[in-house]
């Protein structure tokens, strides 16, 4: 039945090099005929697989300044959504924001990083900045939220990506969502890009410059010891701010390749991510290396780390708490052959076998 299924896969905006893409990545791996729907699509900012894929963006892809800044482009992106049909049995939608209200002919899958961030968690995704975006928000939040709703409603299905989002979409939409962890992607084995002027035994980072990521806290907590070093990776809107004024002992570094990246994994002491993260796929890549990591007790990291097996928590970004993490990290005798075992539960031939499940659950559905 599966193999007469016509199945799209359906994805917010590719227009950077994120955790998500990488999902998107291992979908169309998983349905290599699938066509791939997006409202934006910049190849020089995103993975450069997806050149070699059937990627479908909206009309909006025209404008090239919205390609460079999707959030220029929030108002638009609901009524570019509702403009995307897509004619196929099964859509499998990748979806924070904006994919899971494409229109659809046939069943939609929705596998869900969050219910909108900036609908529902507001405060955690704008931080400390954002007073025009807040304002804004605060004028249409009503209407995103009743057009947010009405697109969740018209999914057969939903797939979450950690617990956390699973309570998330319970407390947004009413639906009850089964949990799919995301897979990693890291092939140890693949051949590695030297990162000049980076040496070894340096904290890693790699996250989108977001306010919600707490970066910042980060450089705070490693400034004040010298002999801690701490590479940074990742773009976004704090960019310029985070790279005023940076410590000496923090590097930061942007538009890696895969082969730069294993790189830097394989010579960090450890990953740090201080972010409220939906899944948190960094410390699972680090994992990958036999890397231990030092996050945040909230969300995804509460599926992705097991305490004093793959890493050490620490209650709250603040940088006096990420110092002490950092500390219980250093005297703590790390079993690298266990690190790497615990990563077999986030293998891309588990979730690929799980996304064929759910399409073949479904098919019967479509077929009548």
């Amino acid at each position: 039945m599966e193999s007469r299924t016509r199945v799209a896969i359906a994805h917010d905006y590719l227009t950077q090099r994120g955790g998500a893409e990488k999902v998107v990545l291992a979908m169309a791996r998983a349905f290599p005929d699938a066509p791939i729907y997006t409202t934006l699509y910049e190849p020089e900012t995103t993975f450069p697989e997806f050149a070699s894929l059937d990627v479908r963006p909206s009309a909006l892809n025209v404008v090239a300044p919205l390609r460079r800044n999707h959030r220029g482009a929030l108002l638009a992106l609901p009524f570019v959504s509702n403009s995307i049909t897509i004619d196929a049995d099964i859509v499998l939608t990748s979806s924070s924001g904006w994919a899971h209200g494409f229109r659809t002919r046939g069943q939609k899958i929705v596998y869900c990083y969050s219910p909108a961030r900036w609908l529902y968690q507001s405060d955690v995704y704008l931080g400390e900045s954002g007073g025009v975006k807040r304002a804004i928000l605060a004028a249409v939040g009503p209407a995103l939220r009743a057009w947010d709703r009405r697109a969740a409603a018209s999914a057969a299905r939903y797939l979450a990506i950690s617990s956390a989002v699973q309570d998330r979409i319970l407390d947004a939409y009413g639906i009850t969502a089964s949990v799919l962890a995301a897979p990693h992607s890291i092939d140890t084995m693949r051949d590695e890009e030297p990162v000049l002027g980076v040496g070894e035994d340096f904290y890693l980072c790699i996250s989108r410059l977001l306010p919600y990521k707490n970066v910042d806290r980060i450089i705070e907590a490693v400034s004040e010891t010298p002999e801690r070093r701490l590479v940074i990776v990742g773009s976004g809107p704090e960019e310029a701010r985070l790279a005023h004024r940076l410590p000496r002992n923090v590097t930061m570094l942007k538009d890696l390749s895969d082969g730069q990246l294993h790189w830097l994994y394989r010579r960090c002491r450890a990953v740090i991510a201080a972010s409220y993260e939906d899944f948190g796929l960094t410390p699972i890549e680090g994992a990958a290396f036999g890397k231990p990591s030092a996050v945040l007790r909230w969300g995804g990291f509460l599926d992705t780390v097991v305490e004093g097996t793959t890493g050490v928590f620490f209650e709250e970004p603040t940088p006096g708490a990420i110092r002490d993490a950092l500390d219980r990290l250093e005297v703590t005798d790390w079993n690298r052959e266990s690190i790497i075992a615990a990563t077999d539960r986030f293998s891309e031939v588990r979730f690929q076998q799980a996304l064929h499940n759910a399409v073949a659950a479904m098919a019967p559905m479509v077929m009548q």
